[in-house]
Parts: structure tokens; sequence; C-alpha cells
């Protein structure tokens, strides 16, 4: 070999060498994977939260990942078409029965981290001071697969006596896009008596200054419960779903990802603090609950 065929194969080989070193770690099989998460406030809001989040996710493992943002009432139809799932406590039970989901980490934002907690409120105009004056009241409620924005209250009100069916006088779930807020304001501007929200909605929109919390009344609180959680679905094999866990418990506040020409911090677009682990036992409060407010995946009629 000449010296310059043998400069090129050494620049060649130098070069294979550095790149190899400076990949992400790649199980790249020619498989996208696909990462289901619940749309929370609406689709645009949560594929603009997640879609930096799964470019990161690809990046750190070295495969294509590709984002799903599908409804709480739908999601469980599409589930046999994800790999990963991003979902509330509610669903994630109902897919660990129904579906063999397994949990993989939880998810934390908020006072309470990767727990949550519902809430019911009233306005403080309203004059109600506890949960026992709502009977004949109007109640509005959030997403009715919410864990703490429709389960949790339910299982409150029938503790306390009250049966939404029968001892409310009208009660409601808003339509549409950014739920919790409508039950908040739907409250605030006394359009209903009472409403049922998440712990964790109420204390963005105050830090927002979005809502004054001094102007409600809280009536009752639930049971702190796990938060947002990421499950596997059984397609996925073992060793990469352990990565993946892996990966998201190790995910710091500083973490970047270069999308369309921007840096992106990950957790603060997603709106989290990260996640830690969690056991599949962590839910049974949800599933006691459940079965106690005849919700999937326990219903009885």
């Amino acid at each position: 070999m000449d010296t310059d065929n043998l400069k090129k194969f050494f620049s060649i080989a130098v070069l294979f060498f550095v790149m190899s070193c400076t990949q992400a770690p790649t199980t790249d099989d020619g498989k996208t994977y696909k990462i289901g998460y619940m749309i929370c406030n609406s689709e645009q809001e949560t594929l603009q939260r997640f879609k930096p989040f799964t470019a990161y996710l690809g990046r750190k493992l070295g495969v294509r990942f590709e984002a799903m943002a599908i409804d709480t009432s739908d999601f469980t139809k599409h589930v046999d078409e994800m790999d990963f799932t991003h979902t509330n406590s509610l669903l994630y039970v109902i897919m660990n029965r129904n579906n063999g989901v397994d949990i993989l980490a939880a998810e934390k934002s908020g006072s309470l981290g990767a727990r949550a907690k519902g809430l019911i409120i009233a306005s403080k105009k309203s004059g109600i001071k506890n949960i026992h004056e709502l009977k004949g009241k109007t109640m509005i409620f959030g997403p009715s697969l919410g864990p703490t924005s429709y389960m949790a209250q339910l299982d409150i009100l029938l503790k306390n006596g009250i049966d939404p069916e029968n001892d409310l006088a009208f009660y409601s779930i808003p339509s549409g896009s950014f739920k919790h807020e409508k039950v908040i304001y739907g409250v605030l501007f006394e359009k209903f008596d009472a409403g049922a929200v998440p712990l964790l909605d109420f204390e963005r929109m105050s830090s927002d200054g979005r809502i004054d919390p001094n102007d409600f009344t809280i009536l009752a609180e639930g049971e702190p419960v796990p938060y947002c959680n990421f499950a596997v679905t059984q397609k996925v094999p073992e060793d990469f779903a352990k990565r993946f866990r892996e990966v998201l418990l190790s995910i710091k506040k500083d973490d970047t990802i270069e999308l369309d020409g921007e840096v992106i911090k990950v957790l603060e677009r997603a709106n989290i603090d990260g996640y830690e682990d969690v056991k599949d036992s962590d839910f049974d409060g949800i599933r006691e609950m459940a079965k106690r407010t005849n919700m999937p995946p326990y219903q009885k009629y």
C-alpha cells in the first residue's frame, strides 16, 4: 500500500473510531417505537410538551420513537398500537388488568411530587362551607377517567352520603380542551356551585396568577395517589424496557435536546420535575377507589 493510500486508510479508521465512541448506544433494528401520550389539555399542547421529550429518549436509546397524542376516553382502544404509554394512574390500572401493561416510572410534578390528589372546591361567594351542603346544588367534574378530577371526588361524595345521580340538582363534565381549567373557571364565575379539580391544576393556575386561591373554599381533599406515569406493553423486550426506565429515572432538569434549531430543556418543556421509582402495588389505592366507585376496570354495570 503506497503512502497516500495508507494515510487515507488511517484517516478513515480514526474517523470511524471517533464516531463509534460518540454516538448514542443503539438498538436500532429499523423499528419505530410508539409512545402513546394521554392528552392532558389538548392534542397540540400535549405534543408541544412531549415531542422534545420523545426525541431525547430516542437520542439516549439510539432508536426511533413516535409520539402519539390520544384522548383519555379513547386510549385503551389504541393500546395495541403502542410500545410505551404515558397516562394517568387509573388508565394504567385499567391497561395493567386488561392488557398486561407494566409500570416503569412515576412522574413528579407539583407540591406532592409523584403523588396527586383531587379537590372539591366552591366559590367563597357561594357561602358553601362544607361538603354536606352540596345536596341540591350543582357541580362540575373533570374528565370521567381522571382519578383526581372525577373518581376521587365521586368517592368523597359517596362516603359522605351524597349520590350525584340523586342528590345533586345537576352535574356536568365539560367538553373540548383544557377541561380542568373550565371546571375552575366554572366555579369562579358561579356557573356551578362546586367543582372537582386536581390539586396540581389548582396550584398551577394559582402560581400563574390566573386565579386567586383565596377566592375559593376547599370543601374536601382526596387521598394522595400516584400521578402520571410511563408504562410498557408486553411486546417490548424486557432488556429494552429496562433501559427505557433507566433513562427516565436519570433525566435531570438541565438535560436538553436540539429540535428544529432550538435547544430545549426536556423536563421544563414537558412541565414536569422528573421521575421516580414506583411499584405496581403503589397503585392498589387506585384499585380500591375504582371498586368503591364502580369505575373501570371493576365496574359491575
